[in-house]
C-alpha cells in the first residue's frame, strides 16, 4: 500500500527531473548563446575604445597644430578694416532665423528677445516664430513678444498652424514655404530655450560665404541652469564630451558629425539638394545631416561660439530627451541603411548610428551580469 512518503518522493523525483531537463537546456542553449554575446560583447569593447580613442587623437593633433576652423577654411568678417562699422547691408547675405516653439511659455519670451537683439543689417535678417503653441497663455506671451519687436523695426513673423502634422520637422518645413524665405540664403534654427549672443551670425556666417562646400556651421551649447542639481551637472559633463570630443573631432577633418537641432546655421540650397526636413523619425536634425552629407556637404562646428541654454532639470523631461537621442539613430539607421551602402561611404557613419554609445553601455553591463551572476 502507497504511503504519504511514497508520494513525497515521486514528486521529488519528478522536480528533479524537471531540474535536470532546465539544468540541461541552460548548458546546451543558453550558455552558447551567452558565451556569444559575451565575445560580441569584447568586440564592440574593442570597438568603442579605438573609437574613443582615434577622436581624442584627432583632437588633441588638431590642438597641438592650432587647427581651428578659421585657419583651415577662409574667414572674412563683414566689418569694414577698422572693425567698428557694419559694412553696407548689400554684403550681408539675407538670413531666415527660424524659432519653434512649443507650450514653452517659461522661456519663449527670452529666445524671441535674444535673436531679435542679433547685430546684423535689418533688411538682411528675419525672424520666423513658429509657435504650435496649444496652451491660451503660451499663444498669447508669444503673440505679445512679437508684436512688441515688430514695432522696433524688426522684421518678424509670427506662423501658427492649425495642426501639429510632423512636429518640429513640419513645423520647419512649413515655415521654409512661406514666399519671404524664398529670398533667403542661409537659414538659422533656435530652439525655444536657446539665447544667441548679439555677435552669433557675425561669427558663424562668413564660414559659409566664403566657403561654397560648408553646408552647416554649428555652435556649442553652454548652459544658464547647469548647477541647479545633480542631475543637470551630469548632462553638463556628458554633453561637453559630446562636443568637445565628438563633435570636435567630425569637424577637424570636415568629416561627418550630427546636427544637434539647434543653434546651426544652415545653406538652404544644400538643405533643398537634401530633400529638406523629413518626418519620418524622432531625430529629424540627424536625419538632414546624414543626407546632406551623402550628397557631399560638409560641415563645420565652431567651439568658441556658445549659445546658451537650458538642460531638463525634472526626470520626465530627461527621461524623453534621452529616450529621442537613444532609440532615435538606431531607427534611423534602420530607414537609411540601404542609401548608405549604395554610396559606399566610409564605415564610420553606420558605426555612428549602429553603435549607439548609450545602448551599447546598457548592453555590456546586462550582457556580463547576466553571464557571470549564475557563477556565485
Amino acid at each position: 500500500m502507497a504511503t504519504s512518503s511514497d508520494g513525497l518522493f515521486d514528486a521529488l523525483s519528478v522536480l528533479g527531473v524537471i531540474g535536470y531537463v532546465l539544468e540541461q537546456t541552460r548548458f546546451i542553449f543558453l550558455v552558447p548563446i551567452l558565451k556569444r554575446m559575451v565575445n560580441l560583447c569584447q568586440v564592440i569593447s574593442v570597438l568603442l575604445f579605438i573609437d574613443a580613442a582615434y577622436m581624442a587623437i584627432v583632437v588633441a593633433i588638431g590642438k597641438l597644430l592650432r587647427r581651428t576652423p578659421k585657419k583651415v577654411l577662409k574667414w572674412e568678417s563683414f566689418k569694414n578694416d577698422d572693425d567698428v562699422e557694419l559694412a553696407p547691408s548689400s554684403n550681408h547675405p539675407m538670413v531666415l532665423i527660424q524659432i519653434p516653439i512649443f507650450n514653452e511659455k517659461e522661456v519663449c519670451q527670452l529666445s524671441i528677445g535674444a535673436v531679435c537683439k542679433l547685430s546684423w543689417p535689418l533688411d538682411r535678417m528675419i525672424v520666423q516664430v513658429l509657435d504650435d503653441s496649444t496652451e491660451k497663455e503660451s499663444q498669447k506671451l508669444v503673440r505679445l513678444e512679437c508684436k512688441k519687436w515688430s514695432s522696433e523695426g524688426i522684421d518678424i513673423k509670427l506662423e501658427v498652424r492649425s495642426g501639429r502634422d510632423g512636429y518640429k520637422a513640419g513645423a520647419l518645413t512649413a515655415g521654409m514655404k512661406h514666399s519671404y524665405a524664398e529670398g533667403c540664403d542661409f537659414v538659422v534654427i533656435f530652439d525655444a530655450d536657446f539665447q544667441p549672443e548679439s555677435d552669433f551670425l557675425e561669427r558663424t556666417v562668413p564660414f559659409l560665404v566664403h566657403n561654397p562646400e560648408i553646408a552647416l556651421v554649428q555652435a556649442g551649447w553652454k548652459y544658464g541652469n547647469a548647477d541647479e542639481c545633480c542631475m543637470t551637472r551630469i548632462q553638463e559633463m556628458s554633453l561637453n564630451y559630446h562636443f568637445a570630443v565628438e563633435q570636435k573631432s567630425g569637424s577637424s577633418i570636415l568629416g561627418f558629425f550630427g546636427f544637434n537641432g539647434t543653434a546651426g546655421v544652415w545653406r538652404i540650397k544644400a538643405l533643398n539638394e537634401a530633400e529638406g526636413w523629413k518626418e519620418r523619425t524622432i531625430v529629424e536634425d540627424m536625419d538632414l545631416a546624414v543626407r546632406a552629407y551623402l550628397r557631399g556637404s560638409k560641415f563645420v562646428y565652431l567651439d568658441d561660439v556658445k549659445v546658451k541654454n537650458e538642460l531638463p532639470s525634472s526626470f520626465q523631461a530627461y527621461r524623453y530627451q534621452q529616450h529621442r537621442w537613444s532609440c532615435g539613430p538606431a531607427n534611423l539607421f534602420k530607414k537609411m541603411a540601404m542609401e548608405i551602402i549604395k554610396h559606399q561611404l566610409i564605415l564610420y557613419i553606420m558605426w555612428d548610428f549602429s553603435m549607439d554609445k548609450d545602448l551599447l553601455s546598457i548592453f555590456l553591463v546586462v550582457t556580463w551580469f547576466s553571464s557571470y551572476v549564475r557563477r556565485y
